[in-house]
């Protein structure tokens, strides 16, 4: 019984193995896009981004802390981010919806995006995204959110 447990743990570990591996390749197949996060405190994080991916997958990955409360459905807008002024003329220009919920964005700029809704792109490489200092969190104060 005992030995029958450990073989379908060791199946279960071998898949899950398998799955982070076919990631992995997937991920080492996309266009690695430079960017760079300004956090609240000033201090600047260099990370790699992969074509495909948006801003708040991005910070998610790397434990940047933008919320993304919504699950980029916008219906929120904690992951604001204010865009460098070159990479932000490259952007597609934001849908209605998007300009909604940056309305409720505290410390709004004319380069102010969501996360969500920024898409790495080649010509996006070395985009500089600065964290407001002040967000809207729908979490208490102190919690750090986790990606879903």
């Amino acid at each position: 019984m005992l030995l029958n447990t450990a073989i379908k743990s060791c199946s279960k570990l071998r898949s899950l193995h398998n799955c982070m591996q076919m990631s992995l390749r997937y991920l080492c197949t996309k266009t690695v896009i430079p960017i760079t996060f300004i956090q609240a405190d000033g201090s600047k994080v260099k990370v790699d981004g992969y074509e495909g991916e948006s801003v708040l997958q991005v910070a998610h990955r790397v434990n940047i802390p933008l919320e993304g409360a919504c699950d980029s459905s916008l219906a929120c807008s904690t992951c604001h981010v204010i865009v460098d002024s070159e990479s932000f003329d490259k952007l597609p220009e934001a849908v209605e919806e998007e300009e909604d919920m940056l309305d409720l964005a505290p410390q709004l700029s004319a380069t102010s995006r969501l996360g969500c809704q920024i898409i790495l792109t080649p010509k996006l490489k070395n985009m500089v995204l600065t964290l407001p200092k002040i967000t809207r969190n729908f979490y208490v104060d102190g919690h750090v959110p986790e990606p879903h």
